[in-house]
């Protein structure tokens, strides 16, 4: 490009002519920069899961700020300020329906994209430290959902709490933030609260970068061919652009929104009765049911010992499943574990959801506890 020289001698390039909004955009942000290439397979729906779970957890934050402004995180008040979203705030019911079924949708698509990882070998090396950061993700996940049930302060969010009072007791030291013994000045509910709005969204917040960087300097993993290996993908003839891959991913991530509005307006979200202190007559929400039977069998500790070796099963399969294959004929001892685990999760659900409920505290939070 053709230089001018100012008469005191400094060298500028003008302005290129016919620049376009975009392009001046482009010029300060380097946007361009997004169009590296990815494989052409990057932008088949299974390969988009992650993606679209992350844009759910938008939905969520602008969902979760316009509900926070009629929130009010305190024992005495939590119960009314969310039937005041219901039935007094603008458009309360239908933002908080939404929220509800986001997050329920968000669960799906994650553990949709777990299964998709696992099932394609996405985890092999080099890429064991990002599924071990995926599976911090589903945690941080899980602790949204169950801070969200405990914050409606209905009966469901009164035994929810009280099965986090004794988890918190059953961990001693390590457990203490989670009862009343952290601090008696604030309620557990507010601070579950700001667990809720700070802590966790800071957790993920760390972790989806961690997520984004690796995806970023190890690649998409191969497609699970017969023949494919693991490591890096090679450069495909056609390969796509990762700005095609944004654009699917955020198509497919308005149509989730719209699910969740459809969802919103055929069944708003549940409340119940403000919580009654002393009584267990709910069973948890459908992410928490595998492990409510095991709780029937061995109380809390139960569910605490079966929660830690899920996750610690799931931890361990990119150490177990070290040969280099990703095709599920080449890897078929790990892949009926994996379905023999599935089932097993989905039967446990399955049996929690037809049985009756079942006292399993020894003791419950009541409504005006710190």
């Amino acid at each position: 490009m053709v230089t001018k020289t100012t008469d005191a001698g400094i060298q500028v390039r003008p302005r290129p002519t016919g620049m376009t909004f975009w392009d001046k955009l482009d010029e300060r942000l380097g946007l361009s920069a997004l169009a590296y290439p990815v494989p052409a397979h990057a932008n088949r729906l299974p390969y988009l899961l992650g993606g679209i779970t992350f844009v759910g957890f938008l939905v969520l934050l602008v969902t979760g700020v316009l509900l926070a402004q009629f929130y009010h995180p305190h024992p005495a008040d939590a119960h009314e300020s969310v039937i005041f979203i219901i039935t007094q705030a603008p458009f309360g019911d239908v933002i908080r329906s939404i929220h509800f079924w986001s997050a329920n949708l968000v669960i799906i698509t994650a553990v949709l994209h777990l299964i998709r990882v696992f099932t394609t070998g996405s985890y092999k090396r080099p890429r064991e430290a990002n599924w071990l950061v995926g599976l911090g993700l589903l945690a941080v996940t899980l602790g949204f959902a169950f801070t969200g049930t405990v914050l409606k302060w209905d009966q469901e969010g009164v035994e929810a709490l009280a099965h986090n009072r004794e988890i918190g007791e059953l961990l001693g030291l390590g457990g203490v933030w989670f009862t009343s013994e952290f601090t008696r000045s604030v309620p557990i509910l507010t601070r579950l609260y700001l667990g809720h709005v700070t802590l966790l969204p800071a957790a993920f917040t760390l972790l989806i970068i961690v997520h984004v960087y690796l995806i970023k300097q190890l690649g998409i993993s191969p497609r699970a061919t017969a023949e494919a290996t693991s490591g890096p993908p090679m450069k495909e003839q056609g390969a796509s652009r990762f700005t095609t891959h944004l654009r699917r991913m955020a198509g497919y991530g308005l149509l989730l929104l719209a699910l969740a509005a459809l969802l919103a307006l055929l069944w708003p979200a549940p409340l119940g009765q403000a919580g009654v202190p002393g009584a267990e007559v709910t069973k948890p929400p459908w992410m928490f049911l595998p492990f409510y039977p095991l709780e029937d069998l061995f109380g809390i500790r139960g569910l605490l010992i079966s929660s830690v070796v899920l996750f610690s099963l799931l931890a361990l399969v990119p150490f177990v499943d070290r040969s280099p294959w990703l095709s599920r004929r080449r890897r078929q001892w790990i892949i009926v574990a994996g379905i023999i685990l599935l089932v097993l999760l989905i039967a446990l659900a399955s049996y929690a959801w037809l049985s009756r409920p079942v006292p399993h505290l020894m003791e419950l939070v009541t409504p005006g506890s710190p």
